[in-house]
């Protein structure tokens, strides 16, 4: 569905309503966020220093195959889900019923072709014991996510925080522990396994207690076949936006050695974490900007994806401040070789920052201009490409070491995801003719004050990296937090703040 401008119906008490919702998922993102650090920064550290750069590479290629598998396999439905869910006049357990039974389908069709075509997960090593049948786990990723869609339709976000943040990483770090005395080979890839069926049983709990049992429903193919051809432009966008935080690392595998893709995947690991903030609000966005569609309140949706978008870039901001000012010292944890990704690591987290408006735009443009969303997401995620190949072919006629030629698909994202930023914003401003703008000149001086205090505790000598950790981190955030929060920070952005009922 395509939407004209202009701005319609829509109460501000409603809007502010919506926001006070939107902020209270927020704040369980937050917490959310800062349980998935604390679960993810174990797994890589035991990753790193007991299974090494070269194992890690090999299992981050295949996994990076498997989860793009899984996404393609939801069919478009984790954001779709909100949309069919709101305009249906069907029980909702007849709708999820069918997207589930969607899911399942297009992942086994999904996981059969990698089973019959191992080489697409292991392309730089052989086949060894039970690899082929990895693929398997795409069906378990691709359930739990849609799983948790319709839990976040009920404003359910503790169930994605429970299974994202908590089950699933920390079964992914205590099983890679265990599992390395099992096999230093396969240790990884079992852990990730066991992690995906943890997370799949900890989001189908709270979709039965949301939902119950679809009773009296018929599977039905033309429907479901309906239901997956009207979210296939949803499919197509969520694969470019899942793909432009993988691209880079595919295309690094194709000139590097696993050992380097290694030491780039804990770098893209690392800055992945704050990226969690703002996908992690699509559910609570789907729903509100559905019913503000139905409604024509085209200026409520520009200010609840402004204020969003603020609220996301004022958090991310200060993360990759406190990230990567001490990089060298956070790599280092990892393990001594691992420092070297630190440029990869400043570009990836700079790229989070800057992605930020395009995502919160899109939550908005996937409903009412998804074809011309789809074009711009592919033409981002082109541009990406041919950038990330110019850079690295310049790096490699440079002359430059490997490490430093891993940074070049990092810089390549980040260029890409700005320039993305700025093409949906301008369309949906366009679109509901209300201006959408999430950045405030208040975010430059809180960085500026954030910068100046991570430099002091840089200025150690080596041997002091470990303060920059205990405390060069948590001064850096609080410094940049006192900072945007006088200077940037109004009673509407507050909202984040206040446990209110909503």
């Amino acid at each position: 569905m395509e939407a004209s401008s202009g701005s319609g119906g829509g109460s501000a008490t409603q809007t502010d309503e919506d926001i006070a919702a939107l902020a209270k998922g927020g704040r369980t993102n937050v917490f959310g966020f800062l349980l998935r650090l604390a679960a993810r920064l174990p797994f890589l550290f035991v990753a790193g220093r007991m299974y090494g750069a070269e194992t890690l590479g090999r299992f981050a290629y295949a996994i990076l195959v498997v989860e793009f598998a899984a996404q393609l396999a939801t069919m478009g439905l984790k954001r779709g889900l909100a949309g069919a869910l709101t305009t249906t006049e069907k029980p909702h357990t007849h709708v999820i019923a069918d997207a589930m039974l969607v899911t399942l389908a297009a992942s086994l069709v999904a996981a059969g072709i990698l089973i019959a075509f191992p080489q697409a997960m292991f392309p730089n090593s052989g086949i060894n014991g039970l690899d082929r049948l990895l693929p398997l786990i795409a069906i378990a990723v691709a359930l739990s996510d849609v799983a948790l869609a319709a839990c976040a339709y009920r404003f359910d976000i503790k169930a994605t925080v429970r299974a994202r943040s908590i089950i699933e990483p920390w079964t992914i770090s205590i099983a890679a522990l265990g599992f390395y005395f099992y096999s230093a080979r396969d240790g990884l890839i079992l852990a990730y396994v066991l992690s995906m069926v943890a997370a799949l049983v900890a989001s189908l709990i709270p979709l039965y207690r949301h939902f119950g049992l679809p009773r009296d429903w018929r599977p039905h193919p033309g429907r479901m076949a309906k239901l997956a051809r009207r979210n296939l432009p949803l499919a197509a966008a969520d694969a470019v936006e899942w793909g432009s935080r993988r691209i880079d690392l595919a295309i690094l595998g194709l000139f590097a050695t696993p050992y380097v893709v290694g030491i780039y995947y804990v770098a893209q690991q690392v800055a992945s974490l704050p990226q969690k903030l703002k996908t992690s609000f699509d559910p609570i966005l789907g729903p509100v900007i559905t019913r503000n569609i139905a409604e024509k309140n085209y200026a409520g949706i520009a200010r609840q994806v402004s204020q969003v978008g603020f609220w996301i870039i004022a958090a991310q901001l200060g993360i990759a401040l406190a990230l990567g000012i001490p990089g060298e010292a956070v790599m280092g944890l990892v393990g001594a070789h691992f420092v070297g990704g630190t440029g990869a690591l400043a570009f990836l987290l700079a790229a989070e920052v800057v992605a930020a408006t395009a995502v919160v735009s899109e939550s908005a443009l996937v409903y009412i201009a998804r074809h011309r969303n789809l074009m711009i997401s592919l033409g981002m995620i082109a541009l990406q490409a041919a950038l990330s190949f110019a850079l690295i072919i310049a790096a490699k006629r440079m002359d430059l070491s490997p490490l430093a030629m891993a940074a070049a698909p990092a810089l390549a994202l980040c260029l890409a995801l700005a320039s993305s930023s700025l093409v949906k914003a301008r369309l949906l401003a366009r679109l509901l003719g209300a201006p959408v703008n999430a950045w405030r000149w208040a975010l430059l001086v809180a960085a500026s004050a954030g910068g100046l205090m991570g430099a002091a505790f840089v200025a150690l000598p080596r041997s002091l990296e470990w303060v920059e950790l205990v405390f060069g981190v948590p001064a850096i955030l609080a410094v940049y937090a006192y900072v945007i929060w006088r200077r940037g920070f109004g009673p509407e952005d507050r909202a984040l703040f206040r446990r209110e009922k909503v």
